[in-house]
Formats: C-alpha cells, structure tokens, sequence
C-alpha cells in the first residue's frame, strides 16, 4: 500500500465519539498524489478529495459513509494518449469485531463492504481502494478505434475460416 505519510488519516477507534458523527476530510498533497498514481499506474492524479463521517452503529460496529472526488489521467488504451477523467464515488465501509476470516480451500467471501474492527480505521487506506475501484479499467480518447478487422482483410478473404490456409503456410507452399 502507498505510504502516505504526507497526509495518513488513522482514527483510533478508542478516540471515536460513539454517540455523535466523527468527521474526517482528506486532501493529500501533491507528493502523496503522486505517489498513489505510481502506484495505481496512472499519468497523473491532480485531484484527490476523501470526505465523510464514522459513526457508531448497532453492536459495537462502526459505519464509515464518504463521498470520493478525484481527476485522474491514464493511458487510452487504444493510442496511448492521456485521457483524463472526473470521478466521484460513495464509499461505505463497516468494520464489526464480529466479523471471522474465512478459511479452508473454498470459502464464500463475505460483503465488500464489512471490515474487521481493529484498533484502528484507516480512511487513507479506504480512500485508495475507493479509488483503484473507481478508475475506468479501459479509458479511450475520444476518436480512438480499434477497426473493424473484417474491414481490413484482403479483398476475398475468407473471414469465417480464419485458419484455411495455415497448413499449406506450415508446409512452405504459399
């Protein structure tokens, strides 16, 4: 995980009010930026906004809600060209110490939104995954196209059986 020492946001759970909201913003600079874009293996991230609340809930839980904001840069996956992109998510997170790890060989994964409780939340570490989550896995430039292949076979070509003539090319004739 990104060290991001600049701005690490741990919130002792010891510390929390349970009876009122326990605010939290993040706003890392641009060194952290930078460091979760190497990370993430983005061109770029110049925005980055992690805001919300932790609250107590029923059963000795606690329930982290944020909003995400984020401008991120990444390579079209067609020309390689920068694409940028404006991101804004919800994030919700509930960590239980009531929640057991799995084991065994195949195991049901529990939600993706529950937590063990430890001795600590960490909102850094839930705002990075927010955003890996968040970035599109294949961004394009716009214009950018892949081609119609059929469209760029020879003329007479035989599309519908693209190995035809490989055993006469695996014999030298031509």
């Amino acid at each position: 995980m990104t060290d991001i020492s600049g701005h690490p946001l741990r919130l002792r759970v010891a510390h929390l009010d349970p009876h009122r909201p326990n605010s939290f913003a993040l706003r890392p600079d641009a060194d952290t930026r930078a460091a979760i874009a190497q990370e993430l293996d983005l061109i770029g991230l110049p925005r980055l906004g992690f805001e919300g609340q932790v609250r107590a809930t029923s059963g000795e839980a606690w329930e982290l809600q944020g909003t995400l904001t984020a401008r991120v840069t990444q390579a079209c996956v067609v020309t390689l060209k920068p694409v940028k992109t404006t991101l804004e998510t919800q994030a919700r997170r509930l960590y239980t110490p009531h929640l057991a790890m799995p084991e065994g060989d195949e195991v049901e994964m529990p939600d993706d939104e529950l937590e063990p409780l430890g001795q600590f939340i960490d909102v850094s570490a839930v705002m990075v995954e927010e955003l890996a989550l968040a970035l599109p896995e294949y961004p394009r430039a716009e214009g950018a196209d892949l081609g119609n292949p059929a469209k760029d076979e020879e003329p007479g070509a035989d599309t519908r059986r693209p190995f035809a003539g490989l055993d006469q090319l695996l014999r030298g004739k031509d």
